[in-house]
């Protein structure tokens, strides 16, 4: 290289450190703690508080506020990945899950990171997610063997992925470390365990059983797909046929007549073939309205839910005497007057051990209380061991 090209390399590289100097000089100092909690590790604590809320806004201020302190706080990352992912934005939530993954050195940060990441893939469920997430499982367990987030948010991936066994026995494992995540282990192991004894053999009750509370869509679908309550129906019920006289003219007036579709407003709903089934099978509780509407996103109730199984076992056994047994007697339930409309049914379901009072404790039924997934799908199979009987 000649003396001339030797210049030009030089320059180059003067103008490269001369420009990354001026950047740094230019770069925003740290913020000055304004307060003696005004730290990175208190902000990212009132942001993961926040986040568990679902105040997004208020978690990503807070994350914000710590990297104003420190902008190379790992966890401070991880919060904004866990804002961005539950607010679908993925490819800012991998970019800061990454940069948190980068920055950490303590081992309490590796493990953050790791399971941050692990909650990521649990939100998105993308191609090979389950394998990804059980690798950055894998390896937090490297940094710390006894990790109660890693076994806790590890569980959750696998109860996503409906492998509820090995859900069962990650929950299992935060209870006997006994350190962090205990009441949330112990609800979720509570839920596996309902899912595991309902035993849901359709991919839709698997997926209901996640379900918090369950709709009268989800109702619907849990009925034809996974009580099979059509085929139930046809087996158990005879078929009535009208064999009546109708006069020729009114016969052809009626074929005239255009009929109005029963539910307008399921024509795109997902389950709109099962709530369909359903409301011509004519299951209490779940007719369509008199403004022809089926309202298939309305919560469902426990006395709702008990009035629906009735119908079933009144329609199945036959027995019409049980849709009166209990009419005129005292209730057991503190939170339920025998003139409930729904008493005759919560009843006769308590009685068999359909259901049970929400409360052992105090006795309360809750006819007002949610009904879960995972609750919807053991009545439904209590229901069908008490079937058998038919």
């Amino acid at each position: 290289m000649d003396r001339r090209g030797k210049l030009w390399v030089f320059m180059v590289i003067f103008i490269v450190v001369a420009f990354g100097a001026m950047m740094t000089s230019c770069a925003k100092p740290p913020r000055k703690p304004e307060a003696a909690l005004d730290t990175p590790e208190h902000h990212v604590f009132s942001g993961n508080k926040l986040l568990d809320k679902g105040d997004y806004p208020g978690a990503q201020r807070e994350f914000e506020l710590a990297l104003q302190l420190d902008r190379k706080y790992s966890p401070a990352y991880v919060g904004l990945g866990l804002v961005f992912g539950y607010q679908n934005n993925f490819e800012k939530a991998y970019e800061n899950m990454k940069k948190a993954k980068g920055l950490a050195e303590k081992p309490d940060d590796k493990v953050t990171a790791h399971v941050g990441m692990i909650r990521l893939y649990s939100m998105e469920r993308k191609e090979k997610w389950l394998d990804k997430a059980e690798d950055e499982f894998k390896a937090a367990l490297k940094v710390n063997p006894k990790s109660s987030a890693a076994y806790y948010y590890m569980g959750k991936a696998q109860k996503f992925a409906f492998n509820f066994d090995k859900a069962g026995e990650m929950f299992k494992k935060v209870l006997d470390l006994n350190d962090k995540y205990l009441i949330e282990a112990d609800g979720e192991w509570k839920i596996v365990q309902k899912i595991q004894r309902a035993a849901p053999g359709s991919m839709i009750g698997k997926k209901i059983a996640l379900i918090e509370e369950i709709t009268r869509a989800d109702v619907a679908a849990l009925f034809i797909q996974e009580l099979l309550l059509e085929k139930l129906y046809e087996k158990r019920t005879p078929r009535r046929f009208d064999t009546s006289f109708q006069a020729p003219v009114k016969r052809f007036e009626a074929e005239r007549i255009v009929k109005a579709e029963p539910a307008m407003d399921i024509q795109t709903h997902v389950l709109r073939t099962d709530i369909e089934t359903a409301m011509r099978l004519g299951v209490r509780g779940l007719e369509p309205s008199p403004d022809h509407k089926f309202y298939p996103n309305d919560k469902i109730n426990r006395a709702a839910y008990a009035m629906m199984i009735e119908d079933i076992l009144i329609k199945v056994s036959g027995d019409e005497k049980l849709a009166t047994k209990f009419v005129g007697q005292k209730s057991p339930f503190p939170d339920l007057r025998s003139d409930h409309p729904s008493f005759n049914a919560i009843m006769v379901m308590t009685s068999r051990g359909v259901m049970e009072a929400k409360d052992l404790t105090t006795g309360e039924f809750a006819p007002n209380g949610i009904v879960s997934g995972a609750d919807a799908l053991l009545i439904i199979r209590k229901l069908k061991d008490e079937l058998r009987f038919f």
